[in-house]
């Protein structure tokens, strides 16, 4: 475990006009109008854990539970899908009116949910589509992402290495990158999916009383998309008075952490083997970086041993509320919160004592159901019925 104080923080600058290149309060208006429309919506649950509270001597904590998000187990179905339609609109006002979306194919590399994302709102603006999945994808995974009608292409390599071939393909064969990662001459796309993550953090703090919002909040790592989106909503909502946020990303992969060391992007240090697969990334958004490198509080690294108890600790039936379906990537937050909390002189670095409420996001349910019966010990659903 590793943990850094982010020496670059700006947390009484105003929120700038860089930053809002990336998210804004406009862009998220926007969003919202759009995604709120799409059959199926409704805000995900917020669950309070009291009781793991108490053990971790803090007066609240709040999941963000996305595990019932359309249907896809993940916060992610609101950042590909959205930024699929915004590039099909894009594209057929360029092509002309009468232009049919399946010429538009829409293409990502993919760890697991972005890929689904990306395949499902293709599937509902009826576009085509072509995902990639680097080696440690499951099978499960990939068929998941097929069955909303994607071409799936498995390659032997990590996923930055997919994003580059991703990237080479898409300009041999005319197709629209919609990454959640941006590299250089490759921006606004990202930031419409970071865009769509927005809604489920106006979503969470709307279901608290503005006199109880939380004071702190552990957020995952990956390339920084989610906790750029995180920062940079509540960084202009609320200037120096949000929340302290703190990234958590794998020990194995590593490039937030890093980067925040220097003070410019770098590559992560690891082997990037996880179990916290959604979060196996060697290299950070450069756009993302724009808002955490001046906007987050601090950054962590945790390694995967604690990631199967809490996976079976949420899943328990409790007296102060029903079992959380959680998947590998989905407990980093409250990981990185147990790991301060045990520590005092990280407590006082975070100034988390016994009046902090607490907010994490289960960013992800049993997206693979074997690998959750594996690590759990029972089959999802069984957990979904007892809530």
């Amino acid at each position: 475990m590793e943990f850094l104080v982010n020496q670059n923080l700006e947390r009484d600058r105003i929120y700038g006009e860089e930053e809002r290149s990336v998210v804004s309060l406009a862009e998220y208006e926007r969003a919202k109008v759009e995604i709120e429309q799409w059959s199926g919506y409704s805000p995900t649950r917020l669950y309070s854990l009291p009781g793991i509270a108490e053990e971790l001597s803090v007066s609240e904590i709040w999941v963000k539970d996305e595990s019932t998000r359309f249907g896809l187990a993940s916060f992610k179905a609101l950042g590909g899908s959205y930024a699929v339609s915004r590039v099909l609109e894009r594209e057929l006002r360029m092509i002309g009116k009468e232009a049919d979306p399946q010429s538009v194919t829409v293409v990502c590399a993919t760890d697991g949910n972005h890929g689904r994302s990306v395949a499902w709102g293709a599937q509902k603006c009826g576009c085509s589509c072509v995902i990639y999945v680097p080696a440690h994808v499951t099978e499960r995974r990939a068929q998941e992402i097929a069955s909303f009608g994607a071409e799936v292409v498995r390659l032997q390599g990590n996923y930055d290495e997919a994003v580059v071939q991703v990237a080479n393909d898409a300009d041999t064969n005319g197709w629209q990158v919609v990454s959640d990662t941006s590299y250089e001459g490759y921006q606004e796309i990202p930031s419409w999916v970071m865009q769509g993550y927005t809604l489920m953090v106006e979503e969470a703090f709307s279901q608290l009383p503005e006199t109880n919002w939380p004071t702190h909040m552990f957020i995952q790592g990956g390339v920084g998309g989610l906790a750029a989106a995180v920062c940079g909503h509540l960084w202009e909502n609320y200037g120096s008075k949000r929340p302290i946020i703190t990234v958590v990303e794998p020990i194995e992969a590593d490039c937030l952490y890093r980067s925040a060391q220097s003070g410019l992007p770098e590559s992560a240090s690891g082997s990037l083997e996880t179990v916290m697969g959604g979060l196996s990334c060697g290299e950070i958004s450069s756009l993302a970086w724009k808002i955490l490198c001046p906007g987050i509080d601090a950054f962590m690294t945790v390694d995967d041993t604690r990631v199967g108890p809490w996976m079976r600790r949420l899943a328990e039936e409790r007296d102060d509320g029903p079992p959380i379906v959680s998947g590998e990537s989905g407990v980093t937050g409250l990981i990185g919160l147990e790991v301060v909390s045990t520590d005092e002189v990280l407590r006082k670095s975070l100034n988390l004592d016994h009046r902090s409420r607490v907010m994490v996001f289960s960013t992800e349910g049993a997206t693979d159901p074997e690998t959750y019966r594996d690590i759990v010990g029972k089959d999802f659903e069984s957990v979904a019925i007892s809530d």
